[in-house]
């Protein structure tokens, strides 16, 4: 993800205007012995009719003992306290912080995402927020549904087959990974989503049949390749430590004798060089795309 959902909130922000329904995301199959753990690459957020499941992903949830998504504990009334803990300083309005040519981009931006409030209501945040919520505004106004997510949708169906949902992460975590950034990187973050907020919809559109098509190769170079040239050291940060983390998690799965586990993550964890398989390929693990 270009942040901690930033690629997926691209990635999910056409799909209303996609006729056809038959979507096959990518699957990889992770194997040592009788153990077996299935990667999956997700969005976060979908209309509520969008149809993206396909026999090896459902033979995969049936065999699988339990769930790891990114996070289970971003109830709203959590998420809301985080934010205003971590994301708001009303002392340093975020236009003190952004040079003039910046200050244009992001009231354009704010206009171009239908910000309630427009550009005022992003003055008392953190850059880090900033970014992240010109990322969000269009989507939820174009009527995608948080609660529609293909990570909340596994997790639910998981549930009622009385599987275990575990998390990788904790939204404290999620949330620190940015707060706690540097203030030239965090400027970085938002620069980099001031960009993408003028993508066209052509642009968008290539994102989202690379998702439905499961062209890992295509969501990299599309999106993953950008932020590693322009904002290196985000991206060894938001990227490229994560999956490190992720497939380390993943060896040590691989140890417990009879493990059979699904893991959803987001899209663009699991594409490119730098990806969790890349990550796992270090340690002679192999995962393979069904």
């Amino acid at each position: 993800m270009r942040t901690l959902r930033h690629l997926l909130f691209l990635l999910c922000l056409q799909l209303l205007a996609c006729t056809c329904a038959c979507a096959h995301p990518a699957l990889w199959q992770v194997k040592s012995g009788n153990d077996t753990v299935y990667l999956f690459g997700t969005v976060h957020l979908l209309p509520n009719d969008a149809q993206w499941h396909f026999p090896a992903l459902d033979q995969a949830l049936k065999q699988s003992q339990s769930l790891y998504i990114e996070l289970i504990d971003d109830d709203q009334a959590s998420m809301a306290q985080l934010v205003l803990s971590y994301g708001i300083d009303a002392a340093h309005p975020l236009s003190a912080q952004l040079s003039e040519s910046d200050n244009a981009a992001l009231a354009k931006a704010a206009q171009l995402a239908g910000l309630p409030g427009g550009v005022d209501a992003l003055q008392p945040m953190k850059p880090w927020l900033a970014a992240l919520t010109l990322s969000v505004a269009p989507l939820l106004k174009a009527g995608l549904d948080p609660a529609e997510g293909v990570d909340k949708q596994l997790k639910a169906q998981m549930t009622a087959a009385g599987k275990p949902v575990l998390g990788l992460e904790t939204a404290e975590q999620q949330i620190r990974f940015l707060a706690d950034l540097p203030q030239p990187m965090q400027l970085g973050f938002l620069r980099d989503t001031l960009r993408d907020v003028g993508k066209t919809k052509e642009e968008l559109l290539s994102l989202v049949g690379a998702w439905k098509d499961g062209d890992v190769a295509a969501i990299a170079k599309l999106e993953n390749d950008e932020l590693k040239t322009q904002e290196p050291a985000l991206y060894q940060k938001l990227v490229v430590q994560r999956n490190a983390a992720w497939a380390e998690k993943i060896r040590d799965l691989l140890k417990q004798p009879g493990t059979t586990v699904f893991i959803a993550v987001g899209a663009a964890h699991l594409a490119g060089p730098d990806s969790v398989q890349a990550q796992l390929a270090k340690w002679g693990i192999t995962a393979q795309q069904d």
